[in-house]
């Protein structure tokens, strides 16, 4: 769990030998104009001999840097006279340590949403001006707090290859699991290592249907030096960089000098938010005025709407934020947005005084329901206002799209093109995650039909939507075919039911 609304205590980066470079791109600076200039000048004095020698000397220094372990490259030798302190020495030098391919930055460029390139191009000069990320003492798997320029914390990073069971994990809690615990280690109804797919599933679910509880949360790349590499990467790193330095026409064809960027989700950072169990203990002895319990009802709604559809089969209390100021705050400032960052300082009252962030949403979208072990219950159900029926505000807000099957196969065309980001994207388990999903929106609709309470949501039959077995294509026949949905009733119950 990421304490987003405290002061958590973080971790030391992995101790290193000594500060390696960060990840740059180098680029070739061999145009056709000025080889085809070098030739013209030196046509008269540069004989056969002198020709084959210089060759032979770049050949030289290519094949020492193959023996030494650097992955091979290919160039073309530079006709002239050879030297060290070329003018694409120069550029490179000027250049920053924290150099991006043209794929990264396009990777990393999100023009629907200006705001969020900005502050991850702000992460990106802090990075690269050293003010790295902090890896976060909580939890179970590799995360960091990302911060700007003036070293504020602006987002969560989670690398895929440090998640709970990726093996770049620098916590050992799972590595215990699974090595005292084989048989219940993992969660049988997840795809494995796409938590960070997950993240930003729930991101876009969110936004699809304007809840607005989960903070913007993309996939990226970033590279720091406090990141769990390994130790070839490392020593890689440091490699290149050296022979980069003492032979230059070979390193300006390396496609990276320094440490890789990991791929990960990178979630906007909340602040002033306290986990939901402390906030959820208050009430109980210091109950809210009836306005604060009724707009809080309201935003609880849109939790379970969230948990539900994309069936989170990790949310306790502790992994859920409220924020909440008492109605006798000053005036002057609006309330915050959980996808924005907010200052610390900041009081506010008027039309809200409680809103919710839904975080920590790695372990969601499941290719089957929960059959195994563990049912995974969505700890919520437990509260008093799970029993309340849902408001007819939540069902205007979110009935209407729910209930229009082009926007749920929407939804999912737009989740298709997110999880088919990750290498190992399989879509027969993608669309066994959309059964699901589909599933859990029937009976969430037919639930706020009926006037149902989050519980008798949660009571109601797991049921898989499955696509009918036939080919989308381009003709009418086809697609009303591949339309078609058959509905199905799990009927394997995991053993526990209370875990």
């Amino acid at each position: 769990m990421i304490g987003e609304g405290r002061h958590s205590p973080v971790e030391d980066p992995p101790p290193a030998a000594e500060a390696l470079p960060l990840g740059r791109a180098t680029s070739s600076n061999n145009s056709p104009g000025r080889a085809d200039s070098v030739v013209e000048d030196d046509a008269a004095t540069i004989s056969g001999r002198r020709l084959l020698s210089s060759s032979s000397s770049v050949d030289e220094e290519a094949e020492g840097a193959a023996v030494a372990g650097v992955p091979s490259v290919a160039f073309t030798p530079t006709i002239g006279p050879p030297t060290m302190d070329s003018p694409s020495r120069h550029t490179r030098e000027s250049q920053p340590l924290l150099g991006r391919t043209e794929s990264d930055i396009t990777f990393n460029h999100f023009p629907e949403d200006p705001h969020f390139s900005d502050l991850l191009k702000n992460a990106e000069s802090a990075i690269e001006r050293g003010i790295l990320p902090e890896r976060i003492y909580q939890g179970s798997s590799g995360s960091y707090f990302v911060k700007n320029i003036e070293g504020k914390t602006i987002g969560v990073f989670k690398p895929k290859d440090e998640e709970p069971y990726g093996r770049l994990n620098p916590k050992w809690t799972k590595w215990m699991h699974k090595l005292c615990c084989p048989c219940c280690f993992g969660r049988s109804c997840l795809i494995p290592n796409q938590g960070y797919l997950s993240e930003a599933g729930a991101s876009l679910v969110d936004t699809k249907l304007g809840l607005n509880i989960v903070p913007t949360t993309k996939v990226v790349r970033l590279v720091s030096e406090t990141f769990n590499y390994s130790r070839i990467d490392r020593q890689k790193a440091k490699l290149k960089r050296n022979i980069d330095k003492r032979f230059p026409n070979v390193g300006r064809h390396f496609h990276r000098i320094g440490l890789r960027p990991k791929v990960g989700s990178f979630q906007l950072f909340v602040d002033s938010y306290k986990d939901a169990d402390y906030w959820l203990r208050r009430f109980e002895s210091e109950p809210p005025n009836v306005d604060v319990q009724r707009k809080f009802q309201l935003q609880f709604e849109r939790l379970v709407v969230l948990d539900y559809i994309i069936r989170n089969t990790d949310r306790g209390n502790d992994n859920w934020l409220i924020r909440y100021n008492s109605p006798t705050a000053k005036n002057g400032t609006a309330p915050p947005q959980p996808g924005e960052l907010q200052e610390t300082t900041q009081s506010w009252s008027g039309s809200q005084q409680i809103i919710i962030a839904a975080i920590d949403n790695g372990l969601a979208f499941p290719f089957k329901h929960p059959d195994s072990w563990r049912a995974y219950p969505y700890h919520w159900a437990w509260l008093p206002q799970a029993k309340v029926p849902f408001s007819a505000e939540t069902r205007e807000h979110v009935l209407p799209q729910l209930s229009d099957p082009d926007f749920v196969e929407d939804l999912c065309a737009d989740l298709y093109q997110l999880l088919k980001q990750d290498k190992g994207f399989d879509r027969h388990l993608f669309e066994r995650q959309m059964s699901v999903m589909r599933g859990q929106i029937l009976n969430l609709t037919q639930a706020l039909k009926d006037g149902k309470s989050p519980v008798q949501l949660v009571q109601m039959p797991a049921v898989i939507v499955e696509r009918s077995n036939g080919h989308v294509g381009t003709t009418s026949r086809f697609r009303d075919f591949s339309n078609q949905f058959t509905q199905k009733f799990q009927k394997r119950n995991p053993i526990f039911s209370w875990c």
